[in-house]
């Protein structure tokens, strides 16, 4: 993964959210130097976000993001309910990349997480939109 790479998916995450500020934001990573390049570590710092690095060589180093890729494994890439669905194997890439979207999307936008009140994600984020520009009240 290059500097470049984290960046534009910086760049991204902060445009999809353009009418909010960054200031009290902490955008945690990893010890990757990817991370700690000048142009990620500047760019966080134009946007006012806090940059939060994840310790090394312990328990907690991508623990978020191997939970994330174990739960699409065990609810995508290996449910015996989606292969039947697709009528058997992932035939190629190009299934697994329109599915894995799919899923994305779902998991985003549609999935109930009792973590967040039974709220999907993208209720959450809206509510905090919401509530960081003045506005009031919980959207559901």
């Amino acid at each position: 993964m290059t500097a470049d790479l984290v960046v534009d998916a910086l760049n991204m995450a902060a445009w999809t959210r353009r009418h909010l500020t960054f200031d009290q934001l902490k955008c945690h990573t990893d010890a990757g130097s990817q991370y700690v390049s000048i142009a990620y570590t500047g760019r966080l710092e134009e946007l006012g976000v806090t940059a939060s690095i994840g310790t090394v060589g312990d328990s907690f180093d991508n623990a978020m993001a191997e939970s994330m890729f174990a739960l699409f494994k065990t609810e995508l890439f290996r449910n015996p309910a989606v292969l039947k669905r697709i009528g058997g194997h992932w035939k190629g890439f190009d299934d697994l990349e329109l599915e894995t979207t799919k899923w994305v999307s779902w998991f985003n936008e549609q999935r109930l997480h009792g973590e967040f009140g039974d709220l999907t994600p993208a209720e959450v984020e809206a509510n905090y939109a919401d509530n960081f520009s003045g506005h009031s009240g919980l959207r559901k």
